[in-house]
């Protein structure tokens, strides 16, 4: 018995002897953490020169600056700030994000062509800045070392072993429990930063239309992303968010609701957008005016754009009505848009 502990003893004693040698080990009190902020960052960042090697950087100022902001945004209401975050795109048609260590996010090109709006993305990039928070991608590796440390204690390179790790764990995918984690936390960070509430479930809705051959790290397969989007909307009826946005009973149009009110009927495309994903923007956006310590019923006005009729109230953007919605009404626009505003007018913000 005695013998046997003695080995156990150095066997745990030469497994962190070398992890402090070759990965930098640095205990942290009940929770040690092999791998440690700064070798987090250092990790981070080159897993991010690998990336953009292999998929090089669309090389506009405009939307890099754009994603940044949105990022940052959200960045400011998480719970890990003192990272040098940084949100790039990848000039690739595919549709995916990452996260790699340290707060380096990387958008394809391909998922910021499928979400044009602020909103969208930041359900995205909150979601990816989860990751980063709860640092997913730094624990699988640290499992990883554990299983290899021997061999690449002897015979790794620590700068590419640890790198290598890190890109095998980040195309893997996360678990079912971390991605659902990070769901929760692109809603948390998306709201909180002043985006539509409903930007996870519009964004993870979207997703579930693309065909199945993609390979995306926010949705990987139809029955559990079913139940991810069941578990934001939970997560929306707990915090009582509302309006809310449902299809008809015949699945041909879409209505938003609050209680016993609720707007006209939305019953065709804008811009290839669905009723109802039209009906989530506006609900979304009438929750950012529940939110105002002002309001004013008589606020809402109208703006052309040449084509549409904006509703808005102040500088949030309600709905557009578009030509087709008053074909569908079979009245003109600004008859359409007058009966919009008057229900607008008729809404309690505060009902719940």
């Amino acid at each position: 018995m005695t013998h046997s502990i003695a080995r156990q003893a150095k066997m745990i004693i030469t497994l962190l002897v070398s992890l402090f040698i070759v990965f930098g080990v640095v205990p942290n009190g009940a929770q040690a953490a092999i791998i440690s902020t700064q070798g987090e960052i250092d990790i981070g960042r080159d897993v991010g020169k690998q990336l953009e090697k292999q998929y090089g950087l669309v090389g506009d100022p405009a939307l890099e600056e754009r994603v940044t902001k949105i990022g940052m945004n959200m960045v400011a209401v998480s719970e890990r700030r003192n990272l040098p975050y940084t949100f790039k795109v990848l000039n690739s048609n595919e549709v995916n994000a990452l996260a790699a260590p340290g707060g380096f996010i990387y958008l394809f090109k391909g998922l910021v062509d499928l979400m044009p709006s602020d909103d969208e993305l930041a359900g995205v990039i909150g979601h990816e800045i989860g990751h980063v928070v709860k640092r997913h991608t730094v624990h699988q590796i640290e499992k990883n070392l554990l299983m290899n440390v021997g061999f690449m204690a002897v015979f790794g390179d620590r700068g590419i072993a640890l790198q290598s790790l890190a890109m095998d764990v980040i195309m893997a995918g996360y678990s079912r429990s971390d991605e659902r984690e990070a769901d929760y936390l692109g809603y948390i960070h998306s709201s909180k930063a002043g985006y539509n509430p409903y930007s996870m479930t519009m964004g993870l809705m979207k997703l579930s239309s693309l065909d199945q051959h993609y390979q995306y790290d926010l949705f990987s397969d139809h029955p559990e992303g079913k139940e991810r989007i069941a578990l934001i909307q939970g997560y929306l009826e707990k915090d009582h968010v509302h309006p809310k946005a449902q299809l008809t009973a015949d699945k041909k149009g879409a209505i938003v609701v609050d209680g016993t009110w609720k707007l006209p009927t939305i019953t065709v495309l804008y811009n290839g957008v669905t009723p109802l994903y039209r009906a989530y923007e506006t609900a979304g956006a009438l929750y950012r005016v529940s939110q105002l310590a002002e309001y004013n019923p008589d606020t809402y006005i109208l703006d052309y754009d040449g084509e549409n009729i904006v509703i808005n109230y102040n500088d949030i953007r309600i709905l557009v009505i578009t030509p087709e919605d008053a074909l569908a009404y079979n009245t003109n626009q600004m008859e359409l848009a007058g009966l919009y505003v008057d229900k607008l007018k008729e809404w309690d913000r505060k009902k719940l």
